[in-house]
């Protein structure tokens, strides 16, 4: 198919502003490419930059065109997001869904020869605002501009409890004209059937006019199948699609061709992988199961929640985003949810996990908040998703859909029966029924989290998947984590501020105080910063430094991680699933992130690494804190120094190994030891009787524990019987020797969250804030060009 691009180069007309730049884009990237505006992630631009879309501003472009059929059709892929769009002065389409793509018949009013056409933008914070002056609806959350729910724009957009407030304007995905005359294939819908072993596609290719379709399927191996268009195909030893962690991401090309008269008019290319994969809800002895079953394995999904990477979307590209999920993989994802209060990801997002193994948990895009439903709501809906869905259904990522963020949780709590009733009959009817149409075999809930549906009882524990944010928001122990034993964790959380080099970057020096104005700026949960340092104080001797307070914030939000995720997986079969929120940011913040907005890694995205190891050691301890919650306790003398050590094996296949344990006073010393073989079956858990200490001192003593398979160590950790802020840590004298692309740590005593750092701070190495014994530790630096290496502990907050 032929098409006559409109991308290209715009004037932008608005407010005191008149330039040119490149669509797709926006007001924001044209301004800035044109240093037109000020950075909007810089210290308190924000303020300044989102006053600028208080004007109206219009793209427009003069074309030539030589009109060579009746029928010519205008296509927008994105529009963001309330839009008339004029050609020839003439008015041929309003826009107020950023979510869908527009074709219009513009053969009325295309000109053969010189054309305009312009993209007029209102200013959208008075739209909405108008909009929810008229007809209010409850919402939950605090950090958005009032009245986000009211247009089919991105919400994160309007401010998040994580992110900015820049409603930005554009064009943001392709613009191009196509003759409605020639051959065009419209359609592919590609099938699969699993039958012991044998795999048959069906591949049905829809053209707009009569034509000859040749289709070929192409194997990883180059082997070359044909089929007819419509009917099945046997495809001759099946070579499968399995997420990370579980096989090979097998990829099958599909080539569609539509041919008239000998001549190839139009061609379609898809990428798929042949796997079934389930979402097993079985009644149990606990209630339901829910989880992922992948070519008949069900599998723990082991991952994070996904939002959109950047406020102005033409900084993002295929490279930014293959980045990313790259360094999911390496922290061993094989799942990730992209949340709801997004948008929907591009072709290449999709096509990246397919590539990479990584299961993709897809919210429709709603949330945290009723909507006025109603006739129009429900048209535009309806499109939106046969839209979205019709282009990404073949990929072998896509693993179950939700209809929503947390509104079924929000909407228990609706006193207007009416909201209830618009909202079960989007969610449970409408969505379902579209999808239902066009991809049945995609599995579907109404919400996340969500129980029943029904708006009955969404958070129950036994059911569904779950959202668990009480350790976060009141400050709870992480113990709390091991009364819960939920089915599938979706979300669960805990905030830390950015990393040190990033912080720098958007502050001035003066501004590196956790109560600064601009510290408090980047931080968009109600009283977060505050919140960090009180969780902070409970486990840590308060920080002696700025540096040491964002050092020590992020290995309270790992140990927090940490103790959730470790808790689910000893408890797999019952759970099946954590999906920690979130692994990446959309602007520098203090957030739940463990990759901050430049793409540098958080202490917590290392200890993901490690706490999703297919084969990980784990130990649950009893110590000084597990009864108490204050050293003021009268029950302080009553505790007890005990551990039980337990091994996942989330791999398909059996392990045999060694547990070898050592109760290490913190200068080195060997106190007690033992070693005991475990053979873990696949895809299951194994543990150790419970090892009693007798009260061993928790200042001074701490516990060591690994597991070798054929002598090699594949998984270790330690643990403290106290807070580390009561363990008497003594310097260990901390140093870092570098040979080539290998860095060695030697310390002379116990190290715990060993930090390694350089001026750069762009460094990703293949282990960092992690534990160590008397000894040296080699890492390797995986990408990076290391500048002043530094090197700290735990010893070194105070």
């Amino acid at each position: 198919m032929e098409k006559f691009s409109l991308n290209g180069t715009y004037q932008l007309k608005g407010g005191k502003f008149e330039t040119e730049g490149q669509i797709p884009g926006s007001v924001y990237s044209i301004l800035l490419a044109n240093k037109l505006m000020a950075d909007p992630f810089y210290r308190d631009n924000e303020k300044q930059v989102m006053e600028i879309m208080d004007s109206e501003f219009i793209f427009s472009k003069k074309f030539n065109y030589q009109k060579t059929a009746k029928n010519i059709t205008l296509v927008c892929e994105g529009i963001d997001t309330i839009s008339d769009v004029y050609l020839n002065g003439h008015k041929i389409l309003h826009s107020d869904n950023m979510h869908v793509s527009y074709r219009v018949n513009v053969s009325n009013y295309l000109l053969d020869g010189k054309n305009e056409i312009k993209f007029v933008f209102p200013p959208l914070n008075a739209y909405i605002k108008q909009l929810d002056a008229d007809k209010n609806v409850p919402h939950w959350t605090s950090s958005t501009l009032k009245g986000f729910m009211h247009v089919r724009k991105a919400h994160y957009m309007l401010g998040w409890d994580w992110g900015p407030r820049l409603p930005d304007a554009g064009i943001w995905r392709d613009v191009y004209l196509v003759s409605g005359d020639q051959l065009m294939i419209e359609d592919v819908r590609i099938l699969q059937r699993h039958d012991k072993g044998n795999v048959k596609l069906n591949v049905k290719a829809e053209t707009n006019l009569d034509c000859d379709v040749e289709i070929k399927i192409i194997s990883p191996n180059g082997e070359e199948f044909n089929a007819e268009n419509g009917k099945d195909v046997e495809i001759v030893n099946p070579e499968l699609w399995w997420p990370n962690g579980y096989g090979k991401q097998n990829l099958y090309n599909v080539q569609v061709k539509a041919i008239k008269d000998g001549k190839v008019c139009d061609t379609n290319e898809k990428a798929i992988g042949l796997r079934t994969l389930r979402l097993v809800r079985e009644k149990d002895e606990w209630g339901e199961s829910f989880c992922h079953e992948i070519n008949g394995i069900k599998i723990f999904a082991m991952g994070a929640d996904y939002i959109p990477e950047d406020n102005i979307l033409a900084r993002t590209n295929r490279e930014r985003t293959k980045i990313l999920l790259k360094d999911c993989v390496n922290a061993n994802f094989n799942t990730i949810r992209v949340w709801g209060g997004g948008y929907y990801p591009s072709d290449d997002f999709f096509e990246l996990c397919d590539e990479l193994g990584l299961i993709v948990f897809l919210d429709c895009m709603f949330a945290c908040s009723a909507y006025v439903f109603g006739e129009a709501f429900t048209a535009t809906i309806k499109r939106e998703i046969k839209d979205n869905f019709t282009r990404i259904r073949h990929h072998a990522c896509l693993g179950v859909i939700s209809g929503n963020n947390e509104i079924e949780e929000f909407a228990v709590w609706w006193k207007d029966e009416q909201l209830k009733k618009g909202y079960l009959e989007l969610f449970e009817k409408t969505i379902p029924d579209v999808l239902n149409e066009i991809c049945p075999e995609i599995p579907y809930v109404p919400s996340s989290p969500s129980s029943f549906g029904g708006i009955n009882d969404p958070d129950n524990e036994n059911y569904g998947d779950n959202h668990y944010w009480n350790v976060w928001q009141w400050c709870l122990p992480f113990s709390e984590y091991q009364k819960h034993y939920f089915r599938y964790l979706s979300e669960f959380g805990f905030q830390a501020f950015p990393t040190m080099k990033t912080i720098e970057e958007f502050t001035l020096p003066e501004d590196r105080n956790v109560s600064s104005r601009i510290m408090e700026l980047h931080q968009r949960y109600p009283g977060g910063n505050a919140k960090i340092l009180g969780c902070l104080a409970q486990y840590y001797l308060f920080p002696s430094s700025f540096e040491n307070i964002v050092y020590t914030s992020q290995l309270v939000q790992a140990e927090s991680i940490k103790y959730a995720v470790e808790h689910l997986r000893r408890n797999r079969g019952r759970c099946m699933g954590t999906l920690y929120w979130q692994v990446n940011d959309v602007w520098p913040v203090a957030s739940w992130s463990s990759i901050d907005s430049n793409g540098r890694y958080k202490a917590l995205h290392y200890e993901a690494k490690r706490f999703y190891e297919p084969i990980h050691i784990s130990c649950k301890e009893t110590g000084e804190y597990t009864s108490i919650r204050e050293i003021i306790d009268e029950r302080i003398v009553d505790y007890q120094t005990k551990a039980q050590i337990y091994v996942n094996n989330d791999t398909l296949n059996d392990v045999e190994g060694v547990v070898e344990w050592k109760l290490m006073s913190v200068d080195g010393k060997v106190l007690e030891s033992g070693e005991s073989a475990l053979a873990v079956k696949a895809l299951s858990v194994s543990s150790l009787e419970e090892i009693d200490f007798n009260k061993t001192d928790v200042k001074k003593n701490y516990l060591y524990f690994s597991y070798k398979v054929n002598g090699e160590v594949v998984s270790s950790g330690t643990v403290l019987f106290t807070k580390a802020k009561h363990f008497d840590f003594i310097d260990p004298e901390l140093c870092v020797r570098l040979d080539g692309d290998e860095i060695t740590v030697k310390s002379n005593a116990y190290a715990k969250y060993v930090e390694i750092s350089d001026q750069t701070g762009d460094l990703k190495l293949s282990d960092n804030y992690f534990d160590m014994n008397k000894g040296e530790k080699k890492i390797k630096i995986l990408s990076g060009s290391p500048k002043g290496l530094k090197v700290k502990s735990v010893y070194d907050i105070r």
